[in-house]
């Protein structure tokens, strides 16, 4: 069960897609169908990937009409088939064609994100990684909360949400205090107890410095596979270990020799393309 508060935001995002979409009424829909009337209409695959959104898929259409029902006949998560018949939904038709633009549009991007993240997952499993692969901030403006959960969908891990939920230290955090030892010493001088230290490092120089400093996690930003070797055995089990920095399905498996903790990919989110869905063979119902 989604929690409340972030289902309240999910609520706020998607009426405004909503309004976005129809903000003076359905004008076709209204054109063809006036009144009232029963029906349904199948969602179909017309791609193979991983489903995943079917719960935003259905708010959308309840938040039009609550008595509109969603049959899934599979799970977030699932991998699906080019062709494969995925749910039903029913309810008074000019919500079912008021709605579809919007439904779709969710459930196409977060199965997008959940089959390219998949895809990364099994890449790094069949390597025998044992490396957790998570996403980034560099999510779709207004979309971080779905493209997150479709993420978890696929079978990746969360980073963390945005600025107020963790220290990480960049490059440019790092000039503005003068250096990754006074970065960590303010860190720990104002941030929560509970919340980590994470130091972002392009060199083994910095690697070193992070160490000292007691950096609870050291990102290896944009380094070779030798230096990011150097650097784990340096670390020595000391701090999580990240490696990030233009990360992807197609070179993800150089990470898979090296024993890093974390993998990082913006490209689960800024990169992923969508998974081509439809609604199709509406039926107006007697």
């Amino acid at each position: 069960m989604t929690d409340p508060m972030i289902q309240a935001k999910m609520d706020a995002a998607i009426r405004a897609a909503l309004e976005e979409d129809m903000p003076f009424g359905d004008v076709s829909t209204m054109a063809v169908m006036s009144e009232p009337r029963p029906g349904r209409v199948q969602l179909i695959a017309k791609q193979d990937g991983v489903i995943a959104g079917l719960g935003v898929f259905a708010r959308v259409f309840a938040l039009i009409d609550p008595a509109v029902t969603v049959d899934a006949l599979v799970s977030d998560g699932d991998e699906v088939k080019s062709g494969q018949h995925l749910a039903t939904v029913r309810g008074d038709v000019r919500v079912l064609l008021e709605g579809e633009r919007v439904a779709l549009n969710y459930l196409q991007r977060m199965s997008g994100v959940a089959t390219y993240t998949h895809r990364i997952v099994a890449a790094l499993a069949a390597a025998g990684a044992s490396t957790r692969l998570a996403c980034t901030r560099k999510t779709t403006p207004g979309l971080r909360l779905f493209e997150r959960e479709a993420v978890r969908m696929g079978g990746g891990h969360l980073h963390r949400y945005g600025l107020s939920d963790a220290v990480m230290l960049k490059d440019n955090h790092i000039d503005a205090a003068g250096g990754i030892k006074p970065a960590v010493a303010a860190a720990r001088a104002t941030a929560p107890f509970t919340a980590k230290v994470e130091v972002e490092c392009e060199s083994l120089d910095m690697v070193r410095e992070a160490v000292e400093a007691g950096a609870d996690i050291i990102m290896l930003d944009n380094m070779d596979h030798a230096a990011m070797a150097e650097a784990i055995d340096l670390i020595d089990g000391r701090a999580t270990t990240e490696a990030s920095g233009n990360v992807t399905a197609e070179n993800v498996t150089a990470y898979a020799d090296l024993g890093v903790d974390i993998v990082s990919c913006g490209a689960l989110t800024h990169s992923a393309g969508i998974l081509d869905l439809s609604l199709k063979h509406l039926e107006v119902l007697a």
